[in-house]
């Protein structure tokens, strides 16, 4: 699973060894740099119980680890508007 933008994971001790207290984590980004097989960078907010961001972090941690809680809302799409055309008023061009 890569996780996406706006996902909401529960790190634990899976995921690395700096988690012995679980948190969670809402995903901003996964950042493009360069690791070890299997590892990610992810950017993002350590979340409290009531799911309110506390704390901004980049955390680095196995992709096997991690457990989704909450993924990301899909985007609807939106309906297309279509808007009436003003008629054009046409006058004669004197020429020369």
């Amino acid at each position: 699973m890569l996780p996406r933008s706006g996902d909401v994971l529960h790190v634990t001790r899976a995921a690395s060894v700096q988690f012995l207290r679980p948190i969670m984590f809402r995903v901003i980004r996964v950042l493009d740099w360069p690791t070890y097989d299997g590892w990610l960078w992810l950017d993002g907010y350590e979340l409290n119980a009531a799911g309110d961001a506390v704390n901004r972090r980049s955390i680095f941690v196995q992709r096997q680890g991690l457990r989704q809680l909450r993924s990301a809302p899909q985007p609807q799409p939106r309906p297309h508007t279509v808007r009436q055309r003003r008629p054009v008023a046409r006058t004669p061009v004197r020429v020369g």
